[in-house]
C-alpha cells in the first residue's frame, strides 16, 4: 500500500536539534574511519577516500610526492583545472591511493648480441571516468547552512563512487525492514512514488538547490507537498525496486550533480563488510 493509501505518520528523530559536527571535524573524522577500517580489506565495500586540508606553502607537486601519488592522480581525483591549479590554504582535497607497482617480469632477459623485436610498451590503462553528473571531491559549500542528519540508523553498506556494477549516486545504510527512514533536513517533499530501480522513493527539496533521495522503501508515509522537519519520520526500511537486502539508499545532490553524503553527514560512518545491496544506475 503506497503513501495515498495510509494515513500519514510522522514522528522525530530522537536526536532532532543536535548542532551538526563542522565540516572539518568531519572530514578528519572521515580520515580516522579509514585508519580504524581493517576489516574491510579484500571487501568489495570501498572505505571513504582520505583528505588532505591544504596549507599555505602546499603545492601539487608536494602533496604527490608525500603521499606517493601522481600529480595527475590529484588533479583527477579533485577534478582540478590542470596540474598548475592554485591551492587555497583550507581546500580540502581527496587523497588519491599510490599507483601499484607493475608485476616483476619473470621472462630471461635476451643473450648479449641477439637482436629482438622491437616491442611498444602498451599505455597503463586509464582508470574510469565518473560520469558527469558525480562529484568525487569533497563539496565546496561553504556558502550552504544546512546541517544534514542520518537518514537510518545502521552501517554503512555501500559507500558513493565506482563500483563492479558502475557509479553508486549515494551510500546504502542496513537496516532492519519497517524501522523509520527520517528526513535528513528539513524541506518539502517533491515526489512520493514507486519507481522501477528505487522501488519506493521519498525525493525532499531543500534550501541551496539541494535534493535528498531515500530509496527503496517499505512504505511511505509523506506525499508531495508535504512540508517535513529534519529527523521527521517520512518512510519505513525495506528492499522495494532494485535491491537485495532491506537498506536506505541515501543520496544528496545538487543542482543535478550527486555529492558523497560521508563528506556532509556528522560523525565517523560505521562501514560494514557486506556485499552490495543495491544495482542503482548512474542516471537515476
Amino acid at each position: 500500500m503506497d503513501a495515498a493509501d495510509r494515513p500519514v505518520r510522522r514522528l522525530r528523530h530522537p536526536l532532532h536539534g543536535v548542532r551538526a559536527v563542522s565540516r572539518a571535524c568531519r572530514a578528519a573524522a572521515l580520515g580516522l574511519a579509514v585508519l580504524a577500517a581493517p576489516a574491510l580489506a579484500g571487501s568489495d565495500v570501498a572505505p571513504p577516500p582520505r583528505v588532505h586540508e591544504v596549507a599555505r606553502g602546499d603545492t601539487l607537486v608536494g602533496l604527490a610526492k608525500r603521499y606517493g601519488a601522481t600529480v595527475g592522480a590529484f588533479v583527477s581525483a579533485n577534478q582540478l583545472r590542470g596540474p598548475d591549479a592554485p591551492l587555497t590554504p583550507g581546500q580540502r582535497l581527496v587523497i588519491p591511493a599510490p599507483p601499484t607497482r607493475p608485476p616483476v617480469s619473470k621472462t630471461r632477459a635476451p643473450a648479449k648480441g641477439l637482436a629482438t623485436p622491437a616491442m611498444a610498451r602498451p599505455a597503463p590503462p586509464a582508470g574510469p571516468r565518473p560520469p558527469a553528473s558525480f562529484v568525487l571531491a569533497v563539496p565546496d559549500f561553504d556558502e550552504v547552512r544546512l546541517a544534514f542528519a542520518w537518514p537510518a540508523e545502521g552501517p554503512v553498506t555501500s559507500t558513493f563512487g565506482r563500483r563492479r556494477s558502475g557509479w553508486h549516486r549515494g551510500i546504502d545504510i542496513k537496516a532492519e525492514r519497517g524501522t523509520p527512514v527520517w528526513a535528513a533536513a528539513a524541506g518539502v517533499v517533491l515526489v512520493s512514488r514507486v519507481e522501477p530501480r528505487y522501488g519506493r522513493v521519498i525525493k525532499l527539496a531543500h534550501d541551496y538547490d539541494i535534493v535528498t533521495v531515500y530509496a527503496h522503501n517499505e512504505q511511505n508515509l509523506v506525499r508531495a507537498g508535504d512540508r517535513v522537519a529534519a529527523g521527521e519520520t517520512i518512510a519505513t526500511v525495506g528492499k522495494t525496486g532494485r535491491a537485495t537486502a532491506d537498506h536506505v539508499h541515501f543520496e544528496i545532490r545538487r543542482n543535478g550533480r550527486a555529492y558523497n553524503p560521508l563528506y556532509l553527514l556528522p560523525l565517523p560512518p560505521r562501514i560494514a563488510h557486506v556485499e552490495e545491496t543495491d544495482e542503482s544506475p548512474a542516471d537515476e
